[in-house]
């Protein structure tokens, strides 16, 4: 299972953003995932348990575009009672996701997020499930950093155009479809041609390929630490 810390950046000389990121947070389009649960935890700081991999790439994602919090996913075991707050809950997966948002404030240049295994004490991360789980979660934070990214770098007029495809349902069953690029032209009051540009400038295409990526060695981090 997975659990995210996300803290705000440079708090201290802004105002409180985390009601805001967790209402944005209960609007998000997560598919058929169950909704997750997240809380606030401590300070401008959020914390979330999240067991669909691809809800952690959408939700990893909304949070890196803003540029205003660092995201620490930490993947391993979870005990959270039943309709609890995450700040009840105990297990691997809490203590990575504290390491993984501590290392994504000391990112410097790069994208401010961090993949951490919950693996206990004792046991080994060179090797056998143990191993395989640690690369899995390496491969997977430099999939999502690359996502970050560029997710990060569109401009307002780019997200107009991207926000307005997945409005229209354009996402990975064909983002940027012709009849979704028309209708955005058409919404937007701009010319096809230019929604085709901005598609292709934004990298939509090249994000929504390469999610179900990141996805997938999450899944396999989560599979390969729970066996360890």
């Amino acid at each position: 299972m997975f659990v995210m810390t996300i803290d705000q950046r440079g708090s201290t000389g802004d105002q409180d953003r985390v009601p805001a990121l967790l209402a944005e947070f209960a609007r998000l389009d997560l598919a058929n995932a169950e909704p997750p649960v997240f809380d606030r935890s401590v300070g401008d700081e959020v914390q979330g348990v999240v067991r669909d991999p691809s809800a952690v790439v959408e939700i990893a994602l909304h949070a890196l575009r803003a540029g205003r919090w660092y995201v620490g996913i930490g993947v391993g075991t979870v005990a959270l009672p039943s309709g609890a707050s995450p700040r009840e809950g105990s297990g691997t997966a809490f203590v990575a996701a504290r390491r993984a948002v501590e290392l994504a404030k000391g990112a410097g240049s790069q994208v401010p997020l961090s993949v951490v295994p919950g693996i206990m004490a004792g046991e080994s991360g060179g090797g056998g499930q143990g191993g395989k789980g640690v690369q899995a979660c390496a491969n997977a934070e430099a999939v999502l950093r690359l996502l970050g990214r560029l997710v990060q770098e569109r401009t307002e007029a780019q997200w107009r155009v991207v926000d307005a495809l997945r409005r229209l349902g354009a996402g990975s069953a064909g983002p940027g479809r012709h009849g979704s690029q028309k209708q955005v032209a058409h919404e937007l009051g701009i010319s096809e041609q230019s929604v085709s540009r901005t598609v292709l400038r934004s990298g939509w295409q090249e994000e929504w390929a390469a999610r179900p990526a990141a996805s997938m060695l999450l899944d396999l981090a989560d599979s390969q630490i729970a066996r360890a």
